[in-house]
């Protein structure tokens, strides 16, 4: 990251890819980079960042908790998403702490200058909304599911969606999602998801790799 250029760097963002050259250059003058650890926050529940974050590298999770500090996974982040736009839009609190799953490289816009391009520019407005609805679809889709299916049906629908199809037509999940994490993602506890896991390992609808990769498989039976 370090030897390319802000310009760069803001053209490989999809939210500002309608740019005109000028444009590009008067934002590359108002962004930072920034590089965020494992483990660290990127933002916190009910604070104020005043900032939006443009991720270049790396992956995040989207925690939110309640007054008990209970924690439930409401989605991944990855290359190419936003974090802190909701924010910046109604100026109150985030709704939601964001929390880097690895290193990640990230380029950071203050309040001013992004809601100058938002003003400026039609294409970046409605990038934005549309980064937007797909989220509230997203969160519909998660209520549907908390309210509707069991742990064994929501389990099977996360590896699903994590699954990313390789050449061969064969569906893995390279990177290892822990139990915990999973069972945060799911609104159950890890006991719970653990054997779920192992019941989805008997039936042939998933295989650990030694790595901790997980390679999907077609379903041999309906999840409960």
């Amino acid at each position: 990251m370090a030897m390319l250029s802000n310009q760069e760097l803001i053209r490989r963002v999809p939210l500002f890819s309608m740019l005109s050259p000028g444009q590009v250059d008067s934002l590359a003058a108002n962004v930072v980079k920034q590089r965020i650890k494992r483990g660290s926050n990127v933002v916190e529940q009910g604070k104020n960042s005043n900032s939006l974050f443009l991720i270049l590298a790396g992956r995040a999770h989207v925690v939110m908790a309640d007054n008990k500090a209970r924690e439930v996974i409401v989605a991944t982040l990855k290359a190419g998403d936003c974090i802190g736009e909701m924010s910046l839009i109604d100026n109150e609190a985030h709704s939601a702490t964001v929390t880097a799953d690895t290193q990640m490289d990230v380029l950071v816009l203050g309040r001013d200058d992004f809601m100058r391009c938002v003003n400026e520019n039609v294409a970046i407005a409605a990038s934005v909304m549309r980064g937007l609805v797909q989220r509230l679809r997203n969160a519909d889709q998660k209520i549907v599911s908390l309210a509707l299916m069991g742990v064994y049906g929501r389990v099977a629908n996360v590896l699903l969606d994590a699954a990313v199809t390789d050449e061969n037509g064969e569906r893995w999940i390279r990177e290892k999602i822990s139990r915990l994490d999973l069972a945060k993602m799911v609104g159950a506890s890890r006991e719970m998801v653990s054997r779920v896991m192992k019941d989805f390992e008997e039936q042939g609808f998933v295989q650990t790799r030694k790595d901790g990769g997980l390679r999907v498989l077609e379903r041999r039976s309906q999840p409960r």
